[in-house]
């Protein structure tokens, strides 16, 4: 589609997307399934036949159907007369790389579209050092897989202007994600900081002999993880009683790991090469049979529970 037929309808959101690796390619899915144009600058010309059939699948894991445009540079493209839109870069963890593309943005995208980054690891107050344009920059940080997890961080700077953080917020919602708002963009922002804490005590109950690798999947997946399905921490504790749960924090808080540095059973993992699926062995043993097996449990999963949710997603984004 070109941009000349683009631009006759200029009331049409469009998303563009920096980058057509795993992450931009799911979230490309979800807006083009909710009907968006979307556009992918991917310089890599020689893998386009394969990042859409890689599209394609993800679409097709939703029920829907669509082509998104992609090519080589941000140049290739005219965004003027561009109302409503998005644009999310998503390319490697390069603080240059991300700087360099967020300074060709600012001369390319119309001033009252946002400009998000899916970096997890960059704060976009670094991204946005000495940038003129840093009041509509923030970090939009997706999950993997990303067109399958609903929830998505929109992290604000002290200098993001909070009207582009609720614009982003609204473009979020109304292809049916969960936009989570983080009012400053410390390290792991809010997600990954739940997570690593959960995870430092899981390791180190690994590391003192007192549960398993197992025995903490299985603690977390059919126990109170379970819960959360249908009630995050805070929401939990109104139904227990807070009393409750702060007679429990009395007791077990003094005994909760709180070291400083990674466990022992994850750096001698790390140490051996043993990282996981891509390397056939981590705290499990992994082959190309068991991984598609795994990945095709864990993914469907993932689907019944964005069915189980999809009613109250959509009713909340209606209520805003």
């Amino acid at each position: 589609m070109s941009a000349e037929v683009m631009n006759k309808n200029p009331d049409e959101p469009r998303l563009l997307v920096i980058g057509g690796g795993t992450m931009g390619l799911d979230i490309a899915a979800v807006f083009l399934h909710a009907g968006w144009i979307v556009e992918i600058v991917e310089p890599l010309t020689a893998n386009y036949e394969k990042k859409r059939e890689r599209l394609s699948e993800s679409l097709a894991t939703l029920g829907g159907s669509g082509e998104a445009r992609f090519v080589p540079s941000l140049q290739s493209l005219d965004f003027s007369g561009m109302s409503r839109g998005l644009v999310i870069e998503a390319v490697p963890e390069q603080l240059d790389l991300k700087q360099r593309i967020f300074a060709d943005l600012a001369n390319a995208i119309p001033i009252h579209i946002p400009l998000c980054s899916n970096s997890s690891a960059i704060p976009i107050s670094r991204i946005a050092q000495d940038h003129p344009q840093a009041h509509r920059m923030l970090n939009a940080h997706f999950f993997m897989p990303a067109h399958l997890v609903p929830g998505v961080e929109v992290v604000s700077s002290r200098d993001t202007d909070p009207r582009m953080a609720e614009e982003a917020a609204d473009a979020l919602r109304s292809v049916g994600f969960v936009p989570i708002k983080v009012g400053q963009d410390i390290p792991g922002f809010l997600v990954n900081r739940l997570q690593h804490a959960v995870s430092r005590e899981a390791m180190k109950l690994i590391d003192r002999g007192i549960a398993t690798p197992e025995s903490v999947d299985a603690a977390v997946r059919f126990g109170f993880g379970f819960r959360y399905l249908a009630a995050g921490p805070c929401m939990q504790r109104d139904h227990a009683g807070l009393d409750v749960h702060c007679a429990a924090a009395e007791s077990i808080y003094p005994d909760l790991c709180n070291d400083s540095e990674p466990s022992q059973i994850l750096r001698s993992r790390v140490a051996q090469g043993a990282l996981g699926m891509k390397a056939g062995r981590g705290f499990y043993q992994w082959d190309s049979a068991t991984m598609a097996k795994e990945r095709e449990r864990y993914e469907s999963l993932l689907k019944e529970a964005g069915r189980l949710l999809r009613n109250e997603i959509l009713a909340a984004a209606r209520a805003k």
